[in-house]
């Protein structure tokens, strides 16, 4: 990116949202940041106090998100960036299956990540070179053990925002995704199962930041671990029905 702009991030209060405010902070970019913990959020606002706008809340309550939109538009008027990038994960065991769970996931990926696009939409309309993007998931490409109620909620953010793309387009909203492999986050160091090249939660933002202003269609990484999920993508569902009953016994193990 190459002129300031006003950015809406979620989920900055840890992880890759943490790492990537301080890309974009250090390249002088204005931020109005959002997490369940302002804590975090409120260090931020003390080191850069000229660029960050402290909006806390949860966003899977569509009323503070509504108020989030709400303080960003008294203090700023427009945005010209939107990512999108709270979210949770929780695995499903099978023989123990749970609707809630797939429920309480799909609310904090999926649905909270619509009340945001609600509440972005007329800001972004008032920018400058109008951008959202989200965090969605290298899952999506192919399904994986125990990967239910996240992967779905994923695909479902990656189909909404790719429709998005498409009924945005006239308007000059440019969408782009965001679909990381493995990153070494406080999710993901709950995982007890290998985690084939991982990469840093600041070698991730350093990553994304160097390609937003380029506003590609997706951001996807690291390459080759995108590349073989591709691949056995394109098997017979009968091979990747195969390979996934491997990857069970693994993770079983």
């Amino acid at each position: 990116m190459n002129e300031a702009r006003r950015i809406w991030l979620t989920g900055a209060s840890s992880g890759i949202g943490a790492a990537l405010a301080g890309e974009l902070l250090e390249q002088g970019h204005r931020l109005a940041l959002s997490a369940r913990t302002s804590e975090p959020l409120e260090a931020l606002a003390q080191l850069y106090p000229q660029q960050v706008l402290v909006v806390p809340g949860d966003l899977s309550d569509a009323e503070q998100v509504r108020a989030i939109g709400e303080a960003i538009a008294q203090r700023w008027g427009a945005l010209d960036s939107v990512i999108l990038n709270a979210g949770t994960c929780e695995y499903v065991e099978v023989r123990q299956f749970e609707a809630a769970l797939v429920e309480r996931v799909v609310k904090a990926n999926l649905l909270s990540a619509a009340y945001c696009v609600e509440a972005a939409l007329p800001l972004l309309r008032l920018g400058q070179r109008p951008h959202l993007a989200a965090v969605a998931s290298s899952v999506t490409y192919l399904p994986l053990p125990r990967a239910e109620a996240y992967g779905a909620s994923k695909a479902g953010l990656r189909y909404l925002f790719e429709a998005l793309r498409i009924d945005l387009a006239a308007e000059g909203i440019e969408v782009t995704l965001i679909s990381p492999g493995f990153v070494d986050t406080p999710l993901t160091q709950k995982n007890d199962f290998p985690m084939p090249l991982r990469w840093s939660a600041a070698k991730a933002a350093r990553h994304i930041a160097r390609r937003l202003d380029r506003r590609p269609l997706e951001i996807a990484f690291p390459g080759p671990f995108i590349l073989g999920l591709r691949l056995l993508a394109s098997l017979p569902k009968r091979l990747q029905l195969a390979v996934g009953k491997r990857l069970a016994r693994s993770a079983n193990d």
